[in-house]
């Protein structure tokens, strides 16, 4: 018996002990199991007085998908890596690796990041890994970036591109940066980066997959997670319908989904410590054509200004879409994300972060206002209070049902190398 098979017949052995709950249920199981015991959730508190602020950002979309390429720039390598729409805080660890492969064709190891937003910061820590002497360049830095605007999980397909300008090989890079970005997101779940697993809860009256939406708000012509995404990449997945009784919304079922949540403020914050803490510098600064990008000592820029290439690099293709979320009192008990539809038809939404109670949802596509739309602030939140005050409440002294990370044994191959 060889030491590979050995561990793995032993390791089966302490699996079957210690995960007696998984076990696989008999027919007898199954015909005689009681109903699943109710979701206690902790109640939305959703009302005018609760609110704090109502934020705008823009996503910059092309309809073609974002930008990863080398370029010239007279004596420098310019590598592009703009146009992530909604998915700048999901992708950008991937768009990172990809940006930093490109950097590494050169002998230079001097880096200029143009932008400090998740694109620009996650392209810094790549080239950091990998030995290059990293400046960003940026007119604002978090708190005040787009990404400090958004709201922010894995939602690698949000606006990204139009169902019709795909192509195998965008395609493939895509999916490519989806994993990276997927996998380094989980390696960074905890407080540190306030990255995090939660439940996340769509009420409906309808119970077939995929009734009732739940992203909110959408116009445009946009690719789907079903059409980009393998089963493994999809934010939806792991789909558990909840029938009466078994949830606390005011419909008839509800869907439960795993959700990678991410908190822009101590996300961001945390990367900006991370890439200053190995050595990396911060310049405030604006750029407004290229030439002003040639006085830069660096000989490697890498763009990664979003929206800012509509002029810096006259990409008329970039085209904003207006996001809005109102922040209400936060509630430390909540901790899970729900939508559902209100009797005038309107969808609710709302995600529990530490900074707030974030409700709305808005994709308004070539919309450049950076103002608040009070018309959306008010359906939004009204919305909010109507489907969330109709929640069912805990009784008195019932623990609550609280989010939890997802319980997965890993294969016993993954703990070898090809040696083993």
């Amino acid at each position: 018996m060889n030491r590979r098979l050995a561990i793995k017949q032993g390791s089966m052995a302490l699996v079957g002990l210690g995960l007696g709950a998984c076990r696989t249920m008999s027919r007898q199981d199954v015909g005689t199991r009681n109903a699943r015991p109710a979701r206690h959730l902790a109640p939305v508190l959703a009302s005018w007085d609760r609110v704090l602020r109502t934020t705008v950002g823009l996503r910059p979309h092309r309809k073609s998908g974002f930008v990863l390429r080398a370029d010239q720039l007279g004596d420098k390598m310019l590598i592009h890596n703009y146009g992530h729409a909604g998915a700048g805080m999901s992708i950008a660890w991937g768009c990172g690796v990809v940006a930093s492969e490109l950097a590494l064709q050169t002998e230079a190891r001097r880096v200029a990041v143009i932008g400090c937003g998740s694109p620009g910061l996650c392209a810094a820590r790549q080239l950091q890994r990998r030995g290059f002497d990293v400046t960003i360049y940026a007119m604002t830095v978090p708190p005040d970036t787009t990404s400090n605007m958004s709201l922010a999980g894995f939602t690698p397909t949000t606006a990204l591109i139009d169902k019709d300008q795909r192509s195998p090989a965008w395609d493939a890079q895509f999916l490519r940066v989806a994993e990276i970005s997927y996998r380094e997101l989980q390696l960074m779940v905890g407080r540190q980066y306030g990255v995090h697993w939660m439940d996340a809860y769509n009420a409906t009256n309808d119970p077939a997959p995929g009734a009732g939406g739940g992203r909110g708000g959408g116009r445009g012509n946009y690719a789907t997670d079903a059409e980009l995404l393998p089963d493994s990449l999809r934010p939806n997945r792991t789909r558990e319908l909840l029938g009466p009784g078994e949830h606390p919304f005011p419909t008839k079922y509800a869907t439960r989904t795993l959700a990678l949540s991410i908190e822009p403020s101590i996300y961001l914050d945390a990367l900006v410590r991370d890439v200053l803490f190995f050595g990396g510098r911060i310049v405030i600064r604006k750029f407004d054509t290229p030439r002003d990008l040639t006085t830069l000592s660096e000989p490697i820029i890498v763009n990664c200004t979003g929206l800012g290439s509509f002029t810096l690099f006259d990409d008329k293709e970039l085209v904003p879409v207006k996001g809005q979320l109102t922040a209400l009192v936060p509630q430390p008990e909540v901790d899970y994300r729900a939508s559902g539809p209100t009797a005038g038809g309107v969808n609710a939404t709302m995600n529990a972060r530490s900074d707030g109670i974030i409700v709305g949802n808005l994709q308004d596509p070539g919309n450049w206002s950076l103002e608040p739309d009070e018309e959306v602030r008010q359906r939004n939140v009204n919305a909010a209070i109507e489907f969330f005050s109709s929640m069912r409440a805990p009784a008195p002294g019932v623990g609550l049902t609280r989010s939890e990370p997802p319980r997965v044994v890993p294969p016993v191959e993954a703990f070898f190398d090809a040696e083993s």
